[in-house]
């Protein structure tokens, strides 16, 4: 207990990290392993990470969730870590760890005192190099996925919005279903299937070693060369997922959740991949409308007109293609049209009139903040740099990704919205209680 107080000091003391350009160095290793490298002596303190480009989206018709399955079963243990005692091995030496997935990658990720950097990368290495994958294992992980399903979606009000997003925004792209799959696909998986896909995507060439704070650089080089150097590289990874026919006519739609009593209303857009620039005009375009209680949406709808208890815009990243929503709960007898029409009618302003210079000088002033607030600790910034790496192709993003914001104009605020923003590209779904399943 001790030690984990220890740590979550040090984490304090380097979360204080000026704002000034991260600096990092990045080579390859032969087997194809990406490696980033961030030194800051601040703080004793060291993060070691790995981001393998696997996640919801890549899978068979049939065997979806195995992204977040592996989420799980890579902390099962390994050929040198015993059954069990992952986090057992962290806690002790006064570290924390932890994982998530997405539909694009998946992050693995310890922090620790930094006289434990040897104990990190060996940990990382033992996941990538001898995982051990059993039937026991996989049955163990199936339950637990089962259970945060239960948790997080069939049991929890509103939990059902993201997969009925999916299913509504797409019919051909992996994006259709939901990152934590079908239980029927898990339950039908076999072992052999699911041995194939660790061989297939967790491999040297297919991952982002970063390792960031107190370090000795050409130490932790020498290090990693011991530890995954010998790893063997996999198969060259081809992706070729079907795209999208273009949304040229509203589609309205219908979805029940046994967890609420007040209904939902749902305006959504299908959108460009965050790599593209446009992405980020959406990123804009979303604060303005919902971010703060001066925010357009926020301001008329729940503070002026009483008609909605909640309102948000929200830009939603994928690498492929975005979801861009609007997602509002009525006060009262305010219907669902009523709330889809006074979205409508903020959003057509977007479309056709330039938004104040008042309201562009604070969007600036708040993504000047966040890009501030991104790179403030270290575990952020090795986020940043495994990310900005492996999903955008430009770790230098680190740095310089504000500058995108910066140069985004009035002018391409009014274009990005009328290009991806108009009713006919919509999907509007009454999200309702299932108490109303026969009215």
């Amino acid at each position: 207990m001790k030690k984990c107080f220890l740590i979550g000091l040090l984490l304090g003391a380097a979360g204080w990290v000026s704002a000034q350009e991260v600096a990092y160095e990045e080579y390859d290793l032969d087997n194809g392993l990406h490696v980033i490298l961030h030194q800051d002596n601040s703080a004793p303190v060291v993060v070691t990470s790995v981001m393998y480009h696997v996640g919801g989206k890549d899978r068979t018709e049939g065997r979806t969730g195995f992204a977040h399955l592996f989420e799980h079963l890579l902390f099962e243990g390994t050929k040198n870590i015993e059954k069990g005692k992952w986090f057992e091995i962290v806690s002790s030496h006064g570290g924390q760890n932890n994982a998530n997935t997405t539909q694009d990658r998946t992050y693995y990720y310890e922090v620790f005192p930094s006289n434990h950097l040897e104990l990190g990368l060996w940990m990382e290495s033992e996941r990538m190099l001898h995982p051990v994958i059993n039937q026991e294992g996989v049955d163990t992980q199936q339950e637990v996925v089962k259970e945060e399903k239960r948790l997080r979606y069939d049991n929890s009000p509103y939990g059902q919005i993201l997969p009925v997003l999916g299913k509504s925004l797409f019919s051909k792209h992996p994006y259709k279903d939901p990152n934590i799959g079908y239980m029927e696909d898990l339950d039908a998986a076999t072992l052999a299937d699911v041995i194939a896909y660790n061989q297939m995507y967790y491999v040297p060439n297919n991952a982002v070693l970063v390792v960031a704070g107190d370090i000795n650089a050409a130490k932790t080089k020498k290090m990693v060369a011991d530890y995954f150097g010998s790893i063997p590289r996999g198969a060259d990874i081809v992706r070729n997922y079907p795209q999208e026919d273009p949304i040229t006519e509203e589609i309205r739609s219908k979805a029940y959740d046994k967890n609420i009593q007040i209904p939902a209303s749902i305006v959504a857009y299908r959108t460009p991949g965050f790599k593209e620039r446009d992405a980020y005009v959406l990123d804009m375009i979303s604060s303005y409308l919902s971010d703060g209680r001066s925010s357009k949406l926020y301001k008329k709808m729940v503070d002026d007109q009483k008609q909605a208890l909640q309102v948000g815009a929200f830009n939603i990243g994928q690498e492929d293609y975005g979801m861009y929503i609007v997602f509002s709960l009525p006060v009262g007898n305010t219907s669902l049209d009523t709330l889809v029409s006074e979205v409508e009618e903020e959003i057509t302003k977007v479309r056709s009139e330039l938004i104040s210079e008042r309201d562009y000088t604070k969007l600036q002033n708040k993504f000047e903040n966040r890009f501030v607030n991104s790179n403030s600790s270290i575990q952020g910034i090795a986020n940043s740099l495994a990310r900005n790496y492996m999903l955008y192709g430009d770790t230098s993003l680190i740095n310089k990704e504000i500058d995108i914001y910066r140069s985004i104009t009035r002018e391409e605020i009014r274009e990005v919205a009328e290009k991806y923003l108009k009713p006919n590209q919509r999907v509007v779904i009454d999200y309702l209680p299932e108490e109303n399943l026969d009215n």
